[in-house]
C-alpha cells in the first residue's frame, strides 16, 4: 500500500474539504482531507502529479503541494511524517497573504485613499491628519465592505448567521446589516453628527466582534462575511484585528472630540 501525502493550499471550511475530496476520489483507492494541518493523503493513487493537480484547481482555488510517498522502512517511515509539518510550515506565510490577499489590497486602497483626498483638498500633505486620516479611512471602509454585502445580500444573511449572535437568532439582522454599514460609511464621509456616528459604530462593531471573538475561540471552521461571499476568506483573529480596530478608532475620535 502506498500513500502520498501532499500539502493543501487554499482550504477555508468543511465545504472546502467535500470539494477537494470529491475531486480526488475517482484517482485514488482512499482520499483523506484535514484542515489542520491542511493536507490530502492518497493511498493506491496512479494518477500523476499534473493530474492530482488540475482535479485539486477544477474543484476550486486549491492547490497541490508535493510531500512525501510512504511507502519505506519504519526509521525512514518516521522521519518522513515530519516533512508535511515543515514543508506547511515554510509556505503558510504565502498561504496567509494569497488567503488574505483580496482584504489586504482593499484596506491599502482605503488608507491610501483618506491620505489623498486630504492631500487634493488643498495644502499638501500638511493638510493630513491623524483624525481626518481615521475618518476617511473608516468612510472608505464601511461603503466598500458595504458594498460587497450588498451585492449578495441573501447569501451574506446566511453566512452571516453562522457566527453573529444576533443574526443567528434573527436573520433579518443580517438583511438590515449591510445598510447600517452603508449609513456608516455615508455619516463618516459627510461629518454627520460624528458623536452619534462613534456611538453607533463601537456599539454595532463591539458587539459583532464578540461573535467573532467566540466563532474564532471555539475554532469553528466558518467563513467570514466581512466581505460578503464574493472572497472566501476564513473566520480567524484578522476578523477581530478589524472588528476591534473600528471599535478603537471610533473609541479614539470620540475622546479626542
Amino acid at each position: 500500500m502506498v500513500t502520498q501525502t501532499f500539502t493543501l493550499t487554499g482550504l477555508h471550511c468543511k465545504a472546502c474539504v467535500g470539494r477537494v475530496t470529491k475531486s480526488l476520489t475517482p484517482l485514488a483507492e482512499s482520499v483523506l482531507v484535514s484542515l489542520e494541518p491542511m493536507q490530502v493523503e492518497l493511498t493506491n493513487t496512479t494518477a500523476s502529479f499534473e493530474a492530482l493537480q488540475n482535479a485539486v484547481a477544477g474543484a476550486g482555488k486549491y492547490q497541490l503541494v508535493p510531500n512525501q510517498v510512504s511507502n519505506l522502512p519504519v526509521a525512514q517511515s518516521i522521519r518522513a511524517q515530519a516533512a508535511p509539518e515543515i514543508i506547511a510550515a515554510a509556505i503558510t506565510p504565502l498561504i496567509w497573504l494569497t488567503t488574505y490577499k483580496p482584504l489586504l489590497l482593499i484596506v491599502g486602497f482605503i488608507a491610501g485613499a483618506s491620505l489623498l483626498v486630504q492631500i487634493g483638498m488643498g495644502g499638501g500633505a500638511q493638510n493630513v491628519t491623524a483624525m481626518e486620516t481615521m475618518r476617511y479611512f473608516m468612510a472608505g471602509f464601511f461603503l466598500v465592505f458595504s458594498f460587497f454585502k450588498l451585492l449578495d445580500i441573501n447569501a451574506f444573511a446566511d453566512a452571516y448567521a453562522g457566527y453573529d449572535l444576533l443574526a443567528m437568532r434573527w436573520r433579518s439582522w443580517g438583511l438590515i446589516y449591510p445598510f447600517v454599514e452603508l449609513a456608516l460609511g455615508v455619516a463618516y464621509l459627510a461629518n454627520l453628527n460624528p458623536t452619534l456616528t462613534h456611538w453607533a459604530t463601537i456599539i454595532v462593531m463591539g458587539f459583532s466582534a464578540i461573535g467573532v471573538v467566540k466563532a474564532v475561540a471555539s475554532k469553528t471552521q466558518i467563513q467570514c462575511a466581512c466581505l460578503g461571499t464574493v472572497f472566501k476568506l476564513p473566520m480567524t483573529t484578522v476578523t477581530i484585528v478589524e472588528d476591534v480596530g473600528m471599535v478603537l478608532m471610533a473609541a479614539v475620535m470620540l475622546v479626542v472630540m
